[in-house]
């Protein structure tokens, strides 16, 4: 798995724990944005179905579908997303 704010690659072949932290850089791991499932665009920004909603997505939960994502990607871009930075060029032109 990768650590989403420092994209250590951690190597555990254990389920990670709810209070478990990076080596690096101190941050839970077992939140929604180092989950396999984790999907800005989603609903809930989340693709499994049946998982509760999580407000703060960098906490530990106890999120019983949690998998680790394997890439040290994470989609935070999408089609939405994109359209939405563009607005936000746009109005900041217009109004300089």
């Amino acid at each position: 798995m990768y650590c989403h704010h420092c994209n250590l690659e951690i190597l555990k072949k254990d389920k990670i724990g709810r209070q478990e932290t990076c080596p690096q850089c101190g941050s839970l791991l077992h939140c929604c944005l180092n989950c396999r499932f984790y999907d800005s665009a989603a609903y809930h920004q989340c693709r499994e179905t049946e998982a509760e909603w999580v407000n703060d997505k960098a906490a530990a939960n106890f999120c019983e579908y949690f998998e680790p994502r394997k890439s040290s990607d994470i989609k935070t871009d999408s089609k939405s997303e994109e359209a939405r930075k563009k607005l936000e060029r746009l109005f900041k032109k217009s109004k300089e």
